[in-house]
C-alpha cells in the first residue's frame, strides 16, 4: 500500500463503493427480532477489516454473542471542534427469496442497479461511508473535525442490542460528539419537473404496543358477555379506523412550502391544515409521498392478532400488536387518544418505544450538506423532511447528539425509492452510489 498522501494508482471511493456494497449485501444479517437471526458479527469483522486496512483502529463490541457493532475514530484537522458521528447499521429485515426476482443475498448488478436486501436500507450508505473514509485516509486527508464512524447492530429491532447498548454501556465512544449523520435523507425526488433533495431533520416517535383484553373463559356454546376476543376486536377496529387529524410540524410546513414554491400549488398553513392542499402537495412528491404522507399525522396500525386455542373454547384473554408512530412534539396527545380508543377493558402494554426527533434545518452541518449537493448537482432544490420511521439517531439523542438523515443519492424520477425500504426486489442505482461518495467526501471535508 502506498504511503498516505501518495494516491497514485489508488482506487477512489467511486471505484470501491460498488464492490464494498456487494460484499456487504452477500453477508446475511437478517434481523428477526428478539435476538433471532444470524447476527452481525461477520459483517462487523468485514467492516473492521476495511477500516484497519487503511490504518484506522476499529473496535468490535458485542452486546450479546454475535450481535456486533464496530466503532472507529477518524481524527479531524481541527481537534478543538465538536465531533461528528457518521453511522450506519449492518442488520437488515428478513427477505423471502421466493418473492424476489433475484437472490436477495447475491448482491447482483443488473442493468446499472445493485440488487439485494439492504441495498437501500442501509448497506448502500454503509458502503459509501467506508469507501469515502478509506479514500481520505489513503490520500492523507482529514475530515474537518473528528468523525466517529459507527456501524451498529440491531437497528431493525429498535437498536436495543446496537446503538442503544453502546450509548448505555460505552458512552465514552461518542465523547465530544454533538451531531450525527445517518440514513434515509439526501435522496432526490422530482418535484414539478425539478430535482429536489430531501434532508431528514425529524423522525416520528415510535411505539410497538401490545393490546390485551381479559375476559371470562368458557364454552363456545354459552352466552358470554365478558368475551376477550369481542372486546379486543372492537378496540382494534376503533384504533385502526381512527381518522387522526392533520398536525403539521415546522419541518413538514417548511417542506410543503418548498413543494408549493416548486409546483405553484397553493399552501396556506395559517388558515389551518387544509387536507386538500396538503394531500396535493404530498402527492407532488411522487414515490416519496409514501414517507411524507405518513408524517402529517399520527398513525396507529394493528399488525398482529392472537387469541384462543380451539374453535369451541372462549379464551380468557386476547392480544393484538400495534405499531404507533407519533408526530414530533405531539406524542403525549397521541397516547391519550390511543388509551381512550382502546377502552377500559383493554390494557395497553409497551413492547418497545422511542422518542420523536425534530432538529433545525440550519447551521454549519446543514450548510455543508446543501453546498455539497449543489456542487455535484447545481440548481437542485434542497428541502427538509420528516421520516415516518426511525433511525439510530434516536439512541444517540440520549447523549444530546443532534441527528440528521443524509445518505445522498441522485435517483431516476421513476424509481420507487420509498417502496424499496423493507420491500421486494430492493435495489439502488450504481451511479447513485458513486454520486453519494462524491457528496459525502465534500461534506466531510467542510462540515
Amino acid at each position: 500500500m502506498n504511503a498516505p498522501g501518495n494516491d497514485q494508482h489508488q482506487p477512489t471511493a467511486a471505484d470501491e463503493v460498488v464492490g464494498i456494497c456487494q460484499d456487504l449485501l452477500r453477508i446475511d444479517t437478517s434481523n428477526y427480532g428478539e435476538n433471532q437471526g444470524p447476527g452481525e458479527r461477520k459483517a462487523a469483522e468485514h467492516v473492521a477489516g476495511l477500516l484497519a486496512d487503511v490504518g484506522l483502529e476499529p473496535q468490535i463490541y458485542e452486546s450479546r454473542p454475535g450481535r456486533a457493532s464496530v466503532v472507529a475514530r477518524f481524527e479531524g484537522s481541527d481537534p478543538t471542534r465538536d465531533a461528528l458521528v457518521l453511522h450506519g447499521h449492518t442488520d437488515v429485515v428478513p427477505a423471502q427469496a421466493s418473492d424476489w426476482s433475484v437472490d436477495p443475498f447475491a448482491g447482483e448488478e443488473i442493468d446499472g442497479l445493485l440488487w439485494g436486501r439492504g441495498a437501500v436500507d442501509m448497506k448502500d450508505m454503509d458502503a459509501m461511508i467506508l469507501a469515502v473514509v478509506r479514500q481520505m485516509v489513503r490520500e492523507g486527508r482529514r475530515p474537518a473535525r473528528d468523525v466517529v464512524i459507527g456501524m451498529f447492530a440491531d437497528e431493525e429491532a429498535g437498536g436495543v442490542l446496537g446503538a442503544r447498548w453502546l450509548v448505555d454501556h460505552h458512552p465514552e465512544l461518542f465523547e465530544g460528539a454533538t451531531e450525527a449523520v445517518s440514513e434515509v435523507g439526501g435522496f432526490s425526488v422530482d418535484v414539478g419537473g425539478r430535482r429536489a433533495y430531501l434532508v431528514q431533520t425529524a423522525e416520528k416517535g415510535l411505539a410497538w404496543l401490545r393490546l390485551v383484553a381479559d375476559g371470562r373463559a368458557g364454552h363456545g356454546s354459552q352466552v358470554n358477555h365478558e368475551n376477550a376476543v369481542t372486546e379486543l376486536a372492537a378496540a382494534v377496529a376503533r384504533i385502526g379506523k381512527h381518522a387522526w387529524p392533520y398536525t403539521l410540524t415546522p419541518t413538514v410546513e417548511r417542506l410543503l412550502r418548498g413543494v408549493s414554491d416548486l409546483t405553484g400549488l397553493p399552501f396556506d398553513p395559517e388558515g389551518g391544515a387544509d387536507r386538500e392542499q396538503v394531500d396535493a402537495l404530498v402527492a407532488a412528491l411522487g414515490p416519496a409521498a409514501k414517507f411524507v404522507g405518513a408524517t402529517v399525522r399520527h398513525t396507529t396500525n394493528p399488525t398482529q392478532l392472537d387469541a384462543g386455542y380451539k374453535a369451541n373454547v372462549i379464551p380468557g384473554s386476547a392480544t393484538a400488536a400495534l405499531d404507533m408512530r407519533t408526530v414530533p412534539g405531539h406524542d403525549a396527545e397521541a397516547w391519550d387518544v390511543l388509551r381512550e380508543l382502546a377502552g377500559p377493558q383493554v390494557r395497553v402494554e409497551t413492547i418497545h418505544a422511542d422518542r420523536s426527533l425534530e432538529v433545525p434545518f440550519s447551521g454549519g452541518l446543514v450548510d455543508a450538506m446543501v453546498d455539497a449537493l449543489h456542487a455535484e448537482d447545481p440548481g437542485a432544490a434542497v428541502l427538509p423532511y420528516t421520516l415516518s420511521g426511525g433511525t439510530d439517531n434516536k439512541s444517540l439523542a440520549r447523549l444530546g447528539i443532534t441527528g440528521y438523515g443524509f445518505a445522498p443519492l441522485r435517483l431516476p424520477a421513476e424509481l420507487d425509492f420509498a417502496g424499496m425500504f423493507h420491500g421486494v426486489d430492493e435495489r439502488v442505482p450504481v451511479d447513485a452510489l458513486k454520486f453519494g461518495t462524491r457528496v459525502l467526501d465534500r461534506m466531510l471535508s467542510t462540515c
